[in-house]
């Protein structure tokens, strides 16, 4: 169970990293490009916990497409991007395909 944790951690961090990519100005900016080092590395580092239990190909399915909705999310809510009916329904297709993984294959039982 604690993979799992160490999973969600792992999204957390990526998503906060990347969001701070964009506040960062190409790496101009020290405290959001501080945040951007920070965050993967500590995202990376999660996820390599991960992945001593959790097949690599089920973790990263998982860590790319929540994180896709989440840095969507938040481009929306803290940067004003427009989220369309295209990219609604894309991300809905995405969280879709990682809960259907999930509760198919045998991913829960490692």
């Amino acid at each position: 169970m604690k993979n799992w944790v160490f999973l969600l951690l792992a999204i957390v961090c990526e998503t906060i990293a990347t969001s701070a990519l964009k506040s960062s100005d190409g790496f101009s900016r020290l405290w959001p490009s501080l945040l951007v080092v920070i965050g993967y590395s500590a995202a990376f580092y999660l996820l390599s916990l991960t992945l001593r239990t959790i097949p690599v190909g089920i973790a990263y399915a998982i860590w790319s497409g929540v994180g896709i909705v989440i840095v969507a999310l938040a481009g929306w809510l803290v940067f004003g991007q427009r989220l369309d009916m295209p990219a609604l329904l894309g991300m809905g297709l995405i969280l879709s395909g990682v809960v259907i993984m999930n509760v198919f294959s045998n991913a829960g039982g490692h």
